[in-house]
């Protein structure tokens, strides 16, 4: 999936992958994608209602080798 910027958040706690996605997002036009990698199990969940809740898109989200990464459409 083509995104438009990549965030880094493997290795950190929460709530770090959700600060460094919010302000990641500030920084994106409406309608870019944000392509988010954590290795936080909690981030799934969190990232999900993050974006509900922000009024974004989560496009998909997938697992590969205890990496999670998520695709985010900035509302």
């Amino acid at each position: 999936m083509n995104s438009d910027r990549v965030l880094d958040a493997k290795g950190l706690a929460c709530p770090m992958p959700i600060v460094r996605t919010k302000k990641a997002m500030t920084e994106l036009e409406s309608g870019q994608v944000l392509e988010i990698h954590a290795t936080d199990k909690g981030a799934k969940n969190d990232l999900a209602a993050w974006a509900k809740s922000g009024g974004h898109e989560l496009l998909s989200d997938t697992e590969e080798d205890g990496v999670f990464r998520f695709w985010i459409k900035k509302g």
